[in-house]
């Protein structure tokens, strides 16, 4: 397998969440509540496999390579298009994940934002994955010979291995803080 088929399987789980984030802001369009638990999940199925792990993968380990190859205008430009992708797409989350938090302590007002935000990364990501599959993944794989493929790959495994440790290293250390916070104000 090449390096990028691994992120091309991702960008297929990444599809499916995209497709449930598109009927949650048409559902809440329709006058409906949203669904909080499902925001909460989107959020972070967002934020740590899509952009942690598949947007990490992506620049920690592809980009990074292509940095030190020749490559075409055309290539760096898209390069640093999806690079700018994953940064607004970030910017983005945070305000889903804020408009959710305002939401839930009773700001109806967040409603819109929760619903336009959810709509802006549904709308984002099929472009943003077809502009990956289509026109960056396949054509730069020219720039690298087997070995350096198979390093990727191998690379991309462990980055994968360590990715559910951070997960949980970081929901203790919030929980610690949580408890920490209700302990000092008891």
């Amino acid at each position: 397998m090449q390096p990028i088929g691994l992120l091309m399987i991702e960008h297929r789980l990444i599809e499916r969440m995209v497709k449930l984030m598109r009927s949650e802001a048409v559902r809440i369009e329709q006058d409906k509540e949203p669904d909080m638990a499902f925001v909460r999940t989107a959020v972070d199925f967002i934020r740590f496999y899509a952009d942690r792990c598949h947007h990490g993968k992506e620049e920690d380990i592809l980009f990074k390579a292509l940095e030190l190859k020749p490559l075409s205008k055309e290539h760096k430009r898209i390069m640093t298009e999806l690079i700018q992708e994953h940064a607004w797409g970030r910017e983005t989350l945070a305000r889903l994940e804020q408009a959710g938090k305002d939401f839930a302590s009773g700001n109806q007002d967040a409603l819109d934002e929760l619903r336009a935000t959810m709509k802006e990364l549904a709308e984002f990501y099929p472009q943003h994955i077809i502009k990956e599959d289509k026109h960056f993944f396949i054509p730069i794989m020219q720039y690298f010979n087997q070995a350096e493929q198979d390093a990727m790959l191998a690379e991309e495994y462990g980055f994968d291995r360590k990715m559910i440790h951070e997960k949980y290293r970081a929901v203790v250390e919030d929980s610690e803080r949580v408890t920490t916070k209700r302990e000092g104000n008891s």
